[in-house]
């Protein structure tokens, strides 16, 4: 791992070292990362292989650095400080969110300080088996529009969103058009779901890049919406293809940090065990110190003082 500041590789031991700084720094008992990856082994493989090949939904060869055991994967997000995390499965057909439900249960059972997490695709159960999850205690859930190919205000969607809304639990949407865009990818769905549904507690994958802005006024306009930062500070070295490019998410991280009402939306991701690397370091270092350069760690420690409950 190259560390692009000082031109020299960056150790696993040097990793964990300036995590660590960092969330003591901010007087911090560890973190929380709302956007990492646990998925089924068989998934998981074709998962990795579609970054290994640069997949048509990807565009560029984008290889995996975190490509352990989920044993692995799970000791060094705890080596990190990283005391709760996601395993968020995303369906990508009609007919496997259950299968991904239960595997992901199974995770919350041999991993206990994981966030119980678990999916939803529009199909003709969706409804029944949000409510089991909801009933049974799920803590968070993860949609992926681009690759499941599906609009956020699909009619068969409708039930889970209203039932999410009141349970209150926290959804994380891909649906920026990055890394490639399709006939499913941007905020408009989405502002037409939170018209529907004003109380879902959507949580914006990657800051909804490339379309920061339209995603910093959705957060602007309703309450229980929240960005994550997953490979989308200005110190992370993975592309932006889009026009927005990394200027625009410097305006954002700016925006995040100035705005009184949007600086308490913003929700950081290391993006590890099984999130994609870039031609240089990632995760926690790289998300750190963006959040270092726009201010965004007094505000980690603010809502964390506040008790808040998704803090990374």
């Amino acid at each position: 791992m190259t560390d692009t500041d000082l031109g020299q590789e960056l150790t696993w031991e040097q990793e964990v070292e300036r995590t660590t700084a960092f969330w003591q720094r901010l007087g911090l008992p560890g973190l929380l990362d709302v956007h990492t990856h646990f998925l089924p082994p068989p998934v998981q493989a074709k998962v990795w292989e579609q970054f290994d090949n640069a997949g048509p939904k990807l565009g560029r060869e984008w290889p995996i650095r975190y490509r352990g055991s989920v044993e692995e994967r799970v000791a060094q997000l705890r080596a990190l400080g990283v005391r709760r995390f996601s395993t968020l499965p995303y369906a990508h057909r009609p007919g496997i969110a259950r299968y991904l439900n239960e595997w992901a249960a199974g995770f919350k059972r041999d991993v206990p300080e994981s966030l119980w997490s678990a999916t939803l695709y529009p199909e003709d159960d969706v409804a029944a088996y949000v409510a089991e999850g909801i009933a049974a205690g799920v803590e968070i859930w993860k949609v992926h529009v681009q690759v499941g190919e599906f609009h956020l205000d699909d009619p068969a969607l409708d039930p889970a969103w209203a039932l999410l809304a009141e349970a209150g639990t926290p959804v994380v949407v891909h649906a920026g058009h990055a890394p490639v865009g399709n006939d499913y990818t941007g905020h408009s769905s989405s502002a037409r779901v939170l018209e529907r549904h004003p109380g879902l507690a959507m949580v914006v994958a990657h800051m909804g890049a490339p379309d920061f802005t339209e995603f910093l006024d959705l957060a602007d306009r309703f309450e229980r919406v929240r960005l994550d930062t997953t490979h989308r500070l200005p110190d992370h070295p993975v592309p932006l293809r889009a026009p927005a490019g990394v200027a625009g998410a410097a305006r954002a991280g700016r925006r995040l940090a100035a705005d009184g009402v949007l600086a308490q939306r913003g929700r950081a991701g290391g993006g590890r065990a099984g999130i994609p690397a870039g031609p240089g370091p990632l995760g926690w270092v790289h998300n750190s110190r963006g959040a270092d350069r726009f201010r965004l760690g007094t505000l980690v420690r603010r809502e964390a003082g506040r008790g808040a409950s998704v803090i990374s």
